[in-house]
């Protein structure tokens, strides 16, 4: 721990720097594993377990989970919809220590998918709150959660994602 009269010596600013602009890149992976639907990608975010938070706004319950099975089960949502756009912004790192950390980012998540139940798209106005950890392979995410302010248009088109396809006439 550094005192506050106490200069950290210039390898350690550097260490947390580093450690800044890979918690960083970790938060924008995971919106563009999302959005590119790539599933590699996603899944390099996440330690092995992960604790997922979507209650707010979606009232799913907490999980604790195989980071493998999170990506498993988001992928085929995320599919789903023509398109996504996640945009994260306004990061705010806090390490917690040398191997933990905190990031609080703002998200605006849009969904589209043309459908019969009215607007085609769905915007989720929040932030993320994600605790990160160091691995062996780096930082990666062994929480996230989303607090969801407020919503846009459709929300009918999530239900319309998941719902099963129905036949086309011939």
């Amino acid at each position: 721990m550094t005192l506050s009269h106490e200069m950290p010596t210039a390898e350690a600013l550097v260490r947390r720097l580093h450690d800044r602009a890979e918690i960083s890149d970790v938060q924008l992976r995971y919106a563009t594993g999302t959005d590119s639907r790539d599933w590699e990608l996603f899944r390099s975010c996440f330690t092995e377990e992960v604790e997922v938070d979507f209650s707010d706004g979606f009232g799913q319950p907490v999980v604790r989970v195989h980071a493998d099975d999170w990506v498993t089960a988001t992928a085929p949502r995320m599919e789903s919809f023509r398109a996504t756009q996640h945009m994260i912004t306004n990061l705010v790192i806090t390490f917690v220590d040398d191997d933990r950390a905190t990031c609080v980012a703002y998200v605006r998540a849009s969904h589209h998918l043309p459908n019969s139940t009215g607007d085609s798209d769905q915007t989720v106005h929040g932030y993320y709150t994600n605790r990160f950890e160091r691995t062996a392979h780096g930082w990666r995410i062994a929480a996230v959660k989303l607090t969801a302010l407020w919503m846009t248009g459709n929300f009918g088109i999530f239900q319309a994602a998941l719902a099963p396809p129905h036949p086309r006439p011939i």
